[in-house]
């Protein structure tokens, strides 16, 4: 196993290894282990004291922001008011100043009590109880050794711990499942009882000792669950159940919010009451010792037990799970289940979960269910959330200088604030901000600032040349000071203004005026008075290509951020080049039109810019949407390939800018059809994503595509989003085909 073991995050404390219920359930008791009979009833103060000091040393060494330790059993509570106290000074007084400490306590609630309460609330202990739903089914299990009902007392407890005074100690419900319940009354006596959240868990079970299955189902917990599932979006999903979160939230991209589930490595450890370091507690459910790890905490450091094997095995993520699930699309889901389900003596725990197929089943119930939008692929609501993305990196800008622009920051950043409490300054921000290349500013400016880099404060004090550029564009009668560097000072989206010499920097003021504005510098140097249009020796203006059988386009070769594309921008064009240039996008246009109608629309109604290259290659910086770099050819076809597959790309990087498509990038290859060598599934979604589009001009692009989206959708990378928009690329690869069939 390679790699730095994950250091522990959370600790539970046994503070009483007894319970005063008989739960038939329970994997401390009921199951294969049973070290309880030899453990001491009750943690020593050494316990306590050595396990805090441990927890300190660990927390200290892997500077831990905060730790969680969650006081169990058992019965936690039977180990009464006086340890428990002790408990929580000992480990508030060995993390002070190290790290912050989160106690919690899980509890059967029958013998909790204001005492209890007040205690809690005095050290910030949060409180979560068991309850297994309405009292027919908790009392299913959960019973007195004489078979009286646990219901009752524990309702006692959840009211009490619902007081005004207590409800912010409050940590919810944990429910274990019997698909012999019925599942809306289940949930509805949960949620009736008003909790933060509710956590169904599966009974513990392996492969030697299978969970019941009534009516033989494979997948019956998960359709118990499902029933649970829509009930709960029924009743307007009042309270948050952990695991459908969890679901949703892996569907999403996003972690998983439960240990049961997910690829996330585990950082748990288990002290018992005689001081031993366990693994954590459900593997008693596998075998006698399936915990133990040999060591203690009097002997013991922490980081000796993340160094474990049986503790690594739960650290590897993705390459700790069986080969089943590596190839199953769902793993990112359910992460191979919990560890302890996949035991089977033959092979320990080499397998998927005992519950594989309820798992499967319900992540496939619940993406089917959830509204997931594949992405926003509508131009309005994209453009729109990409200024909302570059509004947000402008903010940020202003947060992370933190003061270090000064005067000239501060008078541009109210400038800001004047421009958009008016339409036509709003408008005019909003233009020059929708610009792509303003983009590559913003993302230049803030990682030269959190680089530390000296001219990242001077990258972001550029901020009033597009200030100056939405003045003009608005019309206002605001006057904006503007930077000039080596004797230009550039407008973004408008052109760029030689004031002065090789070499010679310092500062002028714009003033919109007539349509077009004047500039003078601040040292009296000179004034230039540029008219709407205008063709001035000093002024370059951006031009635009297009007439009428051809989209307006900017034919931006002057920006100092264009050249971040995967080949060098090219200088400014000359008057001959810039022909060329049009007369060969009119012959691409049309083919366009001809051949590939929904694809010219599309490139219409969303590229604004269009920026020349030469040949050669160096990395791609990310850029806004709406943009196309360009190599000069006179090949029609080749012209109207390279419009389509920038247009694919600025749109999917768009995309990937405001929704996850896909998580876990390179933990699989792929080898697509068209390529030598294996890809991750980012690289295959994007070449698949640009062939398709190829393949409206050409036939010969469909060669591999079939065979990419099954790999795509067989694949365990996309959202749920990203299934949607695989989909959606099949509908339109059917719609080629059938074009290329006529």
């Amino acid at each position: 196993m390679t790699g730095p073991a994950v250091p522990f995050r959370e600790i539970v404390l046994k503070v009483h290894s007894r319970c005063d219920l008989a739960c038939d359930h329970c994997y401390v008791y009921e199951h294969a282990d049973q070290s309880w009979r030899t453990r001491p009833r009750t943690i020593s103060d050494h316990v306590i004291s050595r396990t805090a000091q441990r927890l300190a040393e660990h927390a200290k060494t892997h500077a831990l922001p905060s730790v969680s330790v969650i006081l169990h059993g058992g019965e936690p509570l039977l180990a009464g008011p006086a340890r428990l106290r002790k408990v929580c000074e000992e480990f508030g007084s060995a993390l002070a100043g190290v790290a912050e400490l989160d106690l919690r306590i899980h509890t059967n609630g029958l013998q909790l009590s204001s005492r209890y309460l007040d205690l809690f609330d005095e050290f910030g202990v949060k409180v979560g109880i068991s309850l297994d739903g309405d009292r027919a089914a908790n009392d299913r299990h959960r019973r007195f050794a004489d078979g009286r009902s646990s219901h009752p007392l524990v309702l006692k407890a959840v009211e009490l711990l619902r007081q005004e005074r207590y409800r912010h100690l409050d940590l919810g419900l944990l429910c274990t499942i019997d698909i012999e319940n019925d599942p809306h009354a289940v949930l509805d006596a949960l949620v009736e009882l008003d909790p933060p959240l509710i956590d169904f868990l599966l009974p513990h079970a392996t492969w030697d000792e299978p969970p019941p299955r009534p009516d033989g189902s494979e997948t019956a917990y998960a359709e118990w669950l499902l029933k649970v599932y829509d009930h709960w979006q029924d009743r307007g999903c009042r309270v948050p159940v952990r695991l459908f979160s969890s679901v949703m939230s892996t569907l999403s991209g996003g972690p998983s919010l439960t240990e049961s589930l997910g690829l996330a490595p585990t950082d748990l450890v288990v002290v018992e009451t005689d001081g031993q370091l366990e693994q954590v507690d459900s593997l008693k459910s596998a075998y006698d010792g399936a915990a133990a790890t040999g060591f203690d905490v009097f002997s013991h450091s922490f980081d000796v037990v993340a160094a474990h094997p049986g503790v690594r095995a739960r650290q590897l993520g993705l390459a700790g799970v069986s080969e089943t699930c590596r190839r199953c699309p769902v793993v990112r889901s359910c992460g191979g289940g919990l560890y302890t389900h996949r035991y089977r003596a033959a092979n320990d725990f080499d397998n998927p979960s005992v519950y594989c197929r309820d798992l499967e089943a319900l992540v496939r119930g619940i993406e089917a269910r959830v509204a997931v939008h594949p992405a926003v692929t509508d131009r309005a609501e994209l453009v729109e959330a990409q200024q909302d993305l570059t509004r947000t990196l402008l903010a940020g800008l202003h947060a992370d200088l933190d003061g270090r622009g000064g005067v000239r920051w501060e008078e541009a950043w109210e400038l800001a604030g004047e421009l958009e409490s008016s339409e036509e300054g709003a408008a005019g921000l909003d233009h020059v901000l929708a610009h792509p290349y303003t983009r590559t500013w913003l993302l230049e400016a803030l990682g030269g600032l959190h680089a530390g880099r000296p001219q990242g404060v001077e990258e972001a004090l550029r901020l009033p040349d597009y200030l100056a550029a939405a003045t003009v564009r608005s019309g206002l009668g605001l006057t904006v000071p503007a930077a000039y560097r080596d004797g230009r000072v550039h407008l973004p989206t408008l052109g760029e203004l030689r004031v002065g010499g090789e070499g010679e920097c310092g500062t002028l003021r714009v003033t919109p005026v007539g349509g077009g504005f004047v500039a003078r510098r601040d040292d009296g140097g000179g004034e230039w008075r540029i008219p709407h249009g205008a063709d001035d020796p000093a002024w370059t203006p951006v031009r635009h290509l297009g007439h009428d059988a051809v989209p307006r386009f900017a034919l931006d070769d002057l920006d100092p951020y264009r050249d971040c594309f995967g080949a060098p921008a090219a200088p400014r064009l000359g008057r001959s080049e810039t022909v060329e240039l049009e007369a060969g996008l009119a012959e691409a246009w049309e083919l366009l039109e001809r051949e590939a109608p929904s694809h010219a629309a599309a490139a219409a109604d969303s590229l604004t810019t269009l920026t020349p290259l030469t040949a050669g290659k160096h990395a791609e910086r990310p850029h806004g949407y709406g943009t196309v770099g360009l190599t000069s050819t006179d090949d029609a076809k080749q012209l109207a390939l390279a419009l389509l597959g920038g247009l694919r790309r600025t749109t999917l990087r768009a995309l990937l800018d405001v929704t996850d498509l896909y998580a876990d990038d390179g933990a699989w290859d792929y080898r697509p059809f068209w390529r030598d060598g294996s890809v991750p599934f980012s690289r295959l979604l994007a070449e698949t994503y640009e062939r398709v589009a190829f393949s409206s001009l050409d036939p010969c692009f469909m060669d591999g595509i079939d065979e990419a989206l099954d790999m795509m959708g067989s694949a365990a990378e996309p959202t749920a989003g990203g299934r949607r928009f695989i989909a959606a690329l099949d509908e339109e690869v059917k719609r080629t085909r059938d074009k290329w069939a006529e």
